[in-house]
């Protein structure tokens, strides 16, 4: 009973109207030992298994009441998830209604289960194009106001950092899937430096170093390039004479650790905390976005470490496994 009870969860993982509604039937029916059992969505798509008379007049019924429906051996009740009518269970054969009560239960937490998990998945989509659309008017003006100046005197110049831009923005809001690679990672990192080096000139310096081994290292997308923009837009930016921003990946036994670091202004360390936190809105909303997709996905050992002081740069370490089951690019 346990196991048909734990496969009912999977199988209605994707709600009432999923693939797999009718297996979830056929556990409900197994589980009461039912001459027949049947689930309905709230639109009335009704999947039966065994023999169950009345079942579509029924569930109709309890759809237009949201209350318990019967007639003979045939009983129906509500599905309520977070006390809102989500289905209909029918179940046929004499069984208890206390018995049929406890297995809408059953179906009910898997539903409500299978609603915290697409809530989650909805949440993360969410985050991720907060992300996207987090880019810099500023910076866009100006990368297209230095490429413009130097289409007549510098034109193969210009023509790279057009080319630059272009992967840059293509990276940043094209439909990627929920995960790429580091080498992915690193390389719009380099367009991006390259694009704010011609913005800033000399003002703002670069290292870029990472170790072959974690290149095909599967990460979520869009972690690193965030906190590269946030060292050259709050650190570097500020500083009148600029500054150096040095980016490294390397592996560190099974993991895989990626450090931003800049000597900008840096910041008091309990504001970087209630960044991560998402409590200031003074700021990048970035920093808490990536702190918690990593800490979702890996777990709350692997989010974001930020050391910072004021007026002594900021660096954050990002730390994944190399290998970690369903992360793949």
């Amino acid at each position: 009973m346990l196991a048909t009870a734990r496969h009912l969860a999977d199988d209605l993982a994707d709600g009432l109207a999923g693939p797999r509604a009718r297996a979830a039937a056929r556990g409900v029916r197994r589980l009461l030992g039912a001459d027949g059992a049947g689930l309905a969505d709230v639109s009335g798509r009704l999947v039966t298994v065994g023999r169950l008379p009345d079942a579509a007049t029924l569930v109709e019924k309890v759809l237009h009441t949201e209350s318990r429906a019967g007639r003979g051996a045939v009983v129906a009740l509500p599905l309520l998830v977070h006390d809102e009518l989500a289905g209909v269970l029918v179940v046929a054969g004499g069984v208890g209604l206390s018995a049929v009560r406890e297995v809408a239960g059953v179906v009910v937490a898997a539903l409500e289960r299978a609603h915290l998990e697409a809530s989650a998945e909805h949440a993360a989509q969410a985050e991720l194009r907060a992300l996207r659309a987090e880019i810099s008017p500023h910076f866009v003006y100006n990368a297209l106001t230095v490429i413009a100046s130097l289409v007549r005197s510098e034109p193969d110049r210009s023509r790279e950092l057009l080319l630059d831009f272009a992967d840059y923005i293509r990276y940043s809001l094209a439909r990627h899937g929920e995960y790429t690679t580091v080498a992915d990672e690193f390389h719009a990192i380099e367009t991006y430096l390259a694009l704010q080096r011609a913005v800033l000139g000399d003002r703002l310096r670069v290292q870029v170093r990472v170790a072959p081994e974690v290149l095909a290292v599967a990460i979520p997308y869009l972690v690193l390039q965030p906190l590269v923009e946030n060292a050259v837009r709050h650190g570097i930016e500020p500083r009148a004479d600029g500054g150096l921003v040095q980016v490294t990946g390397e592996a560190e036994g099974a993991d895989c650790v990626i450090t931003v670091e800049d000597d900008g202004v840096g910041m008091d360390p309990g504001l970087a905390e209630a960044i991560l936190a998402g409590s200031s809105s003074g700021g990048s909303m970035g920093l808490a976005n990536v702190d918690r997709r990593l800490r979702n996905v890996y777990g709350p050992w692997f989010g974001l470490v930020v050391e910072t002081a004021e007026d002594d740069g900021t660096r954050v370490i990002v730390r994944v496994p190399r290998f970690q089951p369903g992360v793949m690019p």
